[in-house]
């Protein structure tokens, strides 16, 4: 039975394809793979699975930024307002994450939630060259 050869390289997508404003980052993902087979696109729900790596790169949607914008510093991350667990986010999933010593280092390539389809893959590419280099 032929091996299948693990990735090196794992981009973490968040987002829900069944909520609007949600999907871009996972329609993002789908696209890039076709362009970069060597990169594991991995969608998942940070909430409810678990990251293996100390060290993860996450391509979302975010809000208040005008373009394409890598962020290393998850401190930067504004917390939502939570009235019940139903509003449990990802910034608190990160930095709680991050808290109890699961991961070490996040860059999250966040994307403007209004951003077009073809605009967000040409913008996120060159980042996408980056986690390649490391």
């Amino acid at each position: 039975m032929p091996k299948v050869k693990k990735s090196l390289h794992k981009i973490y997508i968040f987002g829900n394809p069944l909520v609007e404003e949600d999907t871009l980052a996972v329609l993002v993902g789908k696209q890039l793979q076709k362009k970069f087979p060597q990169i594991e696109f991995k969608h998942i729900d940070p909430t409810e699975e678990e990251i293996q790596e100390q060290e993860i790169t996450i391509l979302d949607v975010a809000q208040n930024i005008e373009k394409v914008t890598l962020i290393e510093n998850i401190d930067q991350l504004e917390l939502g307002p939570r009235v019940s667990l139903h509003d449990f986010d990802v910034t608190f999933a990160l930095k709680l994450l991050k808290k109890i010593g699961s991961i070490q280092k996040v860059k999250i390539i966040a994307i403007p939630m209004k951003y077009s389809l073809e605009k967000a893959c040409k913008e996120v590419e060159p980042y996408v060259h980056l986690t390649l280099k490391k």
